[in-house]
């Protein structure tokens, strides 16, 4: 059974983020099953209120997290999130870094 992660792989950087979503501009794609492609990885920053992220079938887990907490989100792992409370969060977009030539 596949666990939710507590932290992102070692040597991965940040190169994007989403948005500020509230429940009021939150997608229907992000609240219905969906996934990162393949080598991205998600950290979701809670900002205010409270956010359940939940695993799609095959997989199993689910995690809730309020204002301050972070989630790490696996990539290709197919998962949805939702408000449990009024708020608001962002997704920050991670890769593995490029080596530099030195």
């Amino acid at each position: 059974m596949l666990t939710i992660p507590k932290e992102l792989p070692a040597g991965f950087e940040a190169y994007g983020r989403s948005t500020d979503f509230t429940p009021d501009n939150l997608p229907a794609r992000l609240q219905a099953a969906h996934s990162t492609k393949a080598g991205t990885w998600g950290l979701l920053h809670v900002l205010e209120g409270k956010i359940l992220y939940q695993l799609e079938a095959p997989f199993e887990g689910e995690q809730l997290a309020a204002a301050g907490e972070k989630i790490v989100i696996e990539s290709e792992v197919p998962h949805r999130v939702k408000f449990v409370e009024r708020g608001r969060f962002f997704v920050e977009f991670y890769r593995k870094a490029e080596l530099t030539p030195g």
